[in-house]
């Protein structure tokens, strides 16, 4: 990243600061977070469960501050357009130097508006998880993947060479679907028989705001916010499960109260409310 004294634009010398600070800031929590732990197990007031138990839910609350500050820096940073690209040929490149897979990349042009974080690594997941489909559905020889930018919008254009018969409905392509909503973006598969298909992503480079979590008449549960804070930490139901001292099916049982309650049906959109209302 380049330095605040190199930028011209007085909103991206803002952004490196605001940065720095927030990097500052989590430094000083590190060490705080740290000398705590060490405070926990060397005291001789504490036997050695009650220490552990201590040590371990004080590092566990920790993570969960630590996993939501970054998902906000990952989402506040900007990326140059052809950097971003350059990470996902890094990200494909086992398919070319493992497999006999031919995959041809178009760069975007360097002068393209940067990407905001959020939107540079959700580019790379959709490609990632298009080319696996198309794998998936036949045999393609060559995929092609190209980016562009009309200084609205990330436009990905990839195209394979297959069977040809993929369509808007197939499973796989569940996951792209559901990140390209989640930022305002629209999807397009068109394919034929014999010739291969290909599909269009278009994702706005301003992506929409995190809305509210809940509207405020609706409470939850000192259990239901515990599960809450592993969701938005990023654990599943196991681990939750786990966590809590409870039975899988319950932690389950919570997770769809929870998705229920914020009128969402990921639990990506319910992590993302989470992080908002911890806000």
């Amino acid at each position: 990243m380049k330095s605040s004294a190199e930028l011209s634009s007085p909103a991206s010398r803002a952004l490196v600061i605001e940065h720095e600070r927030v990097v500052a800031e989590q430094a000083d929590r590190h060490a705080v977070t740290l000398e705590s732990v060490l405070a926990i197990l060397r005291s001789t007031r504490l036997d050695d469960r009650a220490a552990r138990a201590l040590a371990v839910e004080t590092a566990a609350a920790a993570l969960v501050v630590l996993r939501t500050s970054t998902d906000q820096q990952r989402s506040a940073l900007l990326e140059p357009v052809t950097g971003a690209f350059a990470r996902l040929r890094t990200d494909l490149r086992p398919l070319v130097r493992h497999g006999d897979l031919d995959v041809q990349f178009v760069e975007p042009p360097a002068t393209g508006r940067a990407l905001p974080g959020e939107v540079a690594h959700e580019a790379r997941a959709i490609v990632r998880s298009a080319v696996l489909a198309l794998l998936d559905r036949g045999t393609p020889h060559r995929v092609r993947i190209q980016w562009d930018c009309d200084g609205l919008n990330l436009l990905i254009g990839i195209r394979d060479d297959g069977a040809g018969t993929l369509t808007a409905h197939d499973d796989s392509l569940g996951p792209i679907v559901e990140r390209v909503s989640a930022l305002n973006g629209a999807f397009d598969v068109a394919s034929t028989p014999g010739w291969g298909s290909e599909l269009s992503v278009v994702l706005p480079l301003d992506p929409p705001p995190r809305p509210d979590f809940l509207d405020e008449a609706v409470d939850l549960s000192p259990r239901e916010s515990e599960v809450l804070s592993l969701v938005v930490a990023g654990s599943r139901n196991r681990a939750i499960a786990e966590r809590l001292g409870i039975s899988e099916n319950t932690a389950k049982f919570h997770v769809s109260n929870l998705l229920r309650k914020a009128g969402v049906s990921t639990r990506a959109e319910l992590a993302a409310l989470g992080t908002a209302r911890a806000q």
